[in-house]
């Protein structure tokens, strides 16, 4: 009799390795009470995917740490939608914006007909009117925010802009 069931006891063990080595291959096992032991070794890990706003969000969040808007050189806070193009100078010290321009503005909107969104010719014309509503208020040196965004294209633009008109970064 211990025979049968040393015989049987081994059918079981060699079954079950069978189904964990099914499992580990991704395949689903035929039996469904298997309860397999718990091996850290097969675990798959998988990357979190993130969209790109989460990644651009991140990349604003480590520019924030290091970039800074005080009275004396205020933050210029740059913002890339699809269809618009904002910036706005900000005084961190006191969550107070002191200057803003973008293309929803009607002296920007009414010169440019852009239908598919904004271009680096208008964004050369917003970094003109941040930099004369600056320079207005007598702001010269601010502090350029790039809001996580690529240092291209736009965003260049409306910074050489505010750069050319007067505005020190």
């Amino acid at each position: 009799m211990s025979c049968s069931s040393l015989s049987l006891s081994f059918l079981q063990s060699s079954v079950s390795t069978t189904q964990q080595h099914q499992l580990f291959n991704g395949i689903r096992p035929n039996s469904v009470s298997l309860q397999a032991p718990h091996h850290p070794r097969h675990l798959v890990v998988e990357a979190a995917s993130k969209t790109r706003r989460q990644d651009r969000t991140a990349r604003h969040t480590r520019v924030r740490k290091k970039v800074e808007g005080t009275p004396e050189r205020p933050r210029l806070c740059v913002f890339r939608s699809n269809k618009h193009i904002y910036a706005q100078v900000i005084d961190d010290s006191k969550m107070h914006t002191l200057a803003s321009a973008s293309t929803m503005q009607k002296p920007i909107s009414e010169e440019f007909d852009y239908s598919s969104g904004p271009t680096i010719d208008v964004a050369k014309r917003v970094g003109e009117f941040i930099a004369k509503a600056c320079i207005e208020k007598g702001i010269t040196k601010v502090a350029f925010d790039r809001g996580g965004y690529p240092y291209h294209g736009r965003i260049e633009a409306l910074a050489d802009a505010a750069r050319e008109h007067g505005l020190q970064f």
